[in-house]
């Protein structure tokens, strides 16, 4: 059991690394430069940002589901049909958006630290991934910021060149 929290404790280390990682690749950048989109048709450091704080947010409220609840069913997210993703990227200031986001993720990591070994285990259920655990979801958010994380990397790259 020690190993398993072990684990658990690195899954919200992981959460808490990559949240350093979003402000580290935005920072610097004035909200013109975190709008630019680099790649067309793809989205901006802002925009990538911003989908990584709607989804935390999600997952926080199915983490809530899931310790309320015996096995909630949950439906799949899908970014381009959500009005208020679109709203929240118009709605203020670059910067401000990602110090809300880390902000809310430094709340949300210290919620994970608090979980009990049977908190980790309660479970919830998706049409993509069927019947699965809080830990399945907290690693499943890792693994899709890390993705998001290497656009945001990639994406930077001609803003660095700009500003050089």
């Amino acid at each position: 059991m020690a190993q398993q929290d072990r684990a658990r404790h690195g899954l919200v280390a992981r959460l808490r690394d990559l949240g350093d990682d979003v402000r580290h690749l935005t920072a610097g950048f004035d909200d013109e430069t975190l709008r630019r989109q680099t790649v067309a048709g793809k989205w901006s450091l802002i925009e990538l940002a911003c989908h990584l704080w709607v989804v935390q947010q999600l997952f926080e409220a199915r983490v809530d589901a899931m310790l309320e609840r015996d096995a909630p069913a949950f439906e799949p997210y899908a970014p381009e049909n959500d009005a208020a993703f679109a709203a929240l990227i118009a709605s203020g200031p670059g910067q401000e958006h990602v110090q809300r986001f880390l902000a809310d993720r430094d709340r949300f990591a210290g919620r994970l630290d608090t979980l009990t070994p049977a908190e980790w285990l309660r479970r919830g259920r998706h049409p993509t991934f069927g019947t699965f655990d809080i830990e399945f979801l907290v690693e499943y958010m890792a693994h899709h910021e890390a993705h998001h994380l290497y656009q945001m990397f990639t994406r930077r790259v001609p803003l660095l060149q700009k500003n050089a």
